[in-house]
């Protein structure tokens, strides 16, 4: 999406404007942003993103706004919609566990979002970040950005970095699916299955990355209550626990010969070793009495 212009309302920022809107300066060439009431012709204008504001969902106008979705509607807020509109959407609720909570909070306030959370009002306030209280009081106090500005280049930051996360565990667990193994060391056992990916070349960055996602999209996720990945810093592997399962203590292995690091409360281990009979071994001696 290319838009000259982003535009949303004036007064109290909230987090889901202020985050659209982050979302559109990072995948366009905006070159400011708006802190008004739309016109008219801002409404007709598919150049000018419309956010929050304005009465009307039309993505193909670059209007996003949910303020006028029935109060039976679920869930949905600024953020949400233009998530949609790049397709994005699916994978954010997936991988982002704060999304949620976003849309409920926007949509149907503290008291209500805290209930659904199982949990006080209070609580919520105790969670909140000075950032959060900061960038937004920032934004509201602005009628205009444009390049070069501090919070403009903030937001175009964290518009990057989303996309560019869920872009990226996109990817990795697409890589994942494609490589990843299930192990059963016992096949008599309704679960104790163990999560094996391979090493590949390149090595990612961080070869455990999006591996509980992966697990948790599984039809029998609930069955794996270990993991081995390629170790970042050397040719072997890591054993760790998934969930922090107390079906395996690796403090069980720290003597072992090819085993260089344990930790010291046993939910993870490094060893040179790279064959899998012998990474099957590991597993089987860590693995606590029954």
């Amino acid at each position: 999406m290319k838009y000259r212009t982003i535009l949303t309302h004036p007064g109290g920022a909230h987090k889901d404007e202020f985050l659209a809107c982050c979302l559109l300066l990072a995948g366009s060439d905006a070159p400011f942003i708006l802190r008004r009431e739309p016109t008219p012709e801002d409404l007709a204008d598919p150049a000018t993103a419309v956010v929050d504001v304005g009465d009307r969902h039309e993505p193909e106008l670059g209007n996003f706004d949910h303020h006028q979705f029935p109060a039976d509607h679920p869930p949905t807020c600024a953020l949400s919609l233009v998530l949609m509109s790049l397709g994005m959407y699916e994978d954010a609720r997936a991988f982002c566990d704060w999304l949620e909570t976003a849309e409920r909070f926007d949509t149907r306030g503290p008291v209500e979002t805290a209930r659904w959370l199982g949990t006080g009002r209070d609580t919520l306030a105790r969670l909140q970040s000075p950032l959060d209280v900061t960038l937004l009081r920032r934004f509201a106090a602005q009628t205009e950005l444009r390049p070069g500005d501090p919070l403009w280049e903030v937001m175009r930051w964290t518009g990057e970095d989303l996309l560019a996360y869920l872009r990226g565990m996109r990817e990795r667990l697409d890589f994942i699916s494609k490589h990843a193994e299930t192990w059963r060391l016992d096949p008599a056992a309704d679960r104790d299955d163990i999560l094996f990916m391979p090493r590949t070349e390149p090595l990612p960055g961080e070869p455990s990355a999006g591996l509980p996602r992966h697990i948790a999209a599984l039809k029998d996720g609930e069955a794996i209550t270990a993991m081995i990945y390629p170790d970042r810093r050397g040719p072997g592997y890591a054993l760790a626990r998934h969930n922090d399962d107390p079906a395996y203590d690796f403090t069980r292995i720290a003597d072992c010969p090819d085993v260089h690091f344990a930790h010291a409360r046993g939910f993870v281990a490094k060893t040179s070793a790279t064959d899998p009979a012998r990474l099957r071994e590991l597993l089987a001696t860590a693995k606590c009495p029954s």
